[in-house]
């Protein structure tokens, strides 16, 4: 048995090792690439933290306590900011010292295996990445996915074998194999969590946009209804806040800046949005493109109006469903408390 694991585990370290031998530039390049956008998205998160932070202690600003802890946040978060930002420049000059090696092998896959890198699993997470990421860079987060979970189960099974192997090598032969098997299946759970938190990230994202969506709605059919043409009340409306709805729209409207098309600006904003609210949304604003406000203007208050209803209509079904859930803690502490009742009667009726 011990040979048969370490045969097995030094067949996985072996090929990973010579899929990162076999590495090219570009593999280094799209790695390095994928980082950098990391530390970007990383970079906007922080400031939009510690931006949310100082607002939160402005008020605040004349106790020298409240002072003290905002400077030390503002401190904290500039020094995390300038590390990434160094880390970036280092990369976009070549320098692959803050780049890791354990999903190499896994881009050395994609490239040389056509089913791997234009399969069903690259379809299924590419159209997540487009909603996440958008059109420019969503190609390059799927084959940063893909890396992962085609590179991480190979040197992370290989460890735990050999780890199993090695307390094996000492005698202890049923604790070898649960550390060798449990270790395996660990980590084929860790690679699958990888790819399930994608789609965790998309429901939320869509489920944020469904709840923005009734108040972004109404705040374009007023500005149509007062007169302002489309383009600049989508751009208005756009800027009014920070969210996701209204981020998505600020990428239309700097697409429209650029001269693209609006059939085609609108028809990605359906494709990030993902949701049947924004497509009916943008479908209107398309068909209506040359007949201008008269017909617009109606259409968007209809779909404002629809939109409130169908949130509070959710609102219930999740009301709804939070008094189902909460059935079973009730009826746990009905039956917690019916046994401190009735255990002291019984053991004096024993007793007696």
């Amino acid at each position: 048995m011990l040979v048969i694991i370490l045969v097995l585990a030094t067949a996985m370290a072996a090929a990973w090792f010579s899929l990162l031998a076999m590495a090219k530039k570009e593999d280094w390049a799209a790695a390095a690439y994928n980082r950098v956008l990391d530390n970007l998205i990383l970079i906007d998160k922080l400031r939009a933290k510690y931006e949310k932070r100082r607002k939160k202690f402005s008020g605040y600003s004349g106790h020298l306590g409240f002072a003290a802890a905002l400077l030390k946040l503002s401190g904290n978060g500039e020094k995390k900011i300038a590390a990434l930002e160094g880390k970036n420049r280092l990369l976009q000059k070549g320098n692959l010292r803050h780049l890791g090696i354990f999903d190499i092998p896994g881009y050395v896959l994609v490239r040389k295996f056509e089913i791997i890198g234009k399969g069903n699993i690259h379809k299924a997470v590419f159209s997540s990445n487009f909603e996440l990421y958008g059109k420019k860079h969503a190609e390059n987060k799927t084959l940063q996915l893909l890396a992962k979970i085609f590179s991480y189960p190979v040197i992370g099974v290989a460890l735990a074998l050999v780890l199993g192997a090695c307390v094996i090598g000492f005698g202890k032969i049923e604790a070898g194999m649960a550390i060798s098997g449990f270790g395996a299946a660990l980590v084929l759970a860790s690679v699958y969590a990888i790819y399930d938190e994608l789609g965790d990230r998309v429901k939320k994202r869509r489920e944020s946009i469904v709840r923005q969506f009734p108040g972004m709605a109404s705040k374009l059919a007023l500005l149509v209804t007062s007169g302002m043409i489309m383009e600049k009340a989508w751009k208005e409306t756009a800027r009014s806040q920070n969210l996701e709805l209204y981020k998505e729209m600020q990428k239309t409207s700097e697409e429209l800046d650029n001269l693209v098309r609006p059939e085609e600006a609108y028809g990605e904003f359906i494709r990030r949005c993902n949701t049947k609210e924004t497509a009916k949304l943008a479908a209107a604003i398309i068909q209506n493109l040359s007949k201008g406000n008269a017909e617009i203007s109606g259409l968007l208050k209809t779909i404002a109006k629809e939109a409130w209803l169908e949130r509070r209509h959710n609102a219930k079904r999740e009301a709804e469903k939070a008094s189902s859930k909460l059935m079973i803690p009730t009826m746990l502490l009905f039956l917690a408390i019916l046994a401190i009742i009735m255990v002291p009667v019984v053991m004096n009726l024993t007793v007696l």
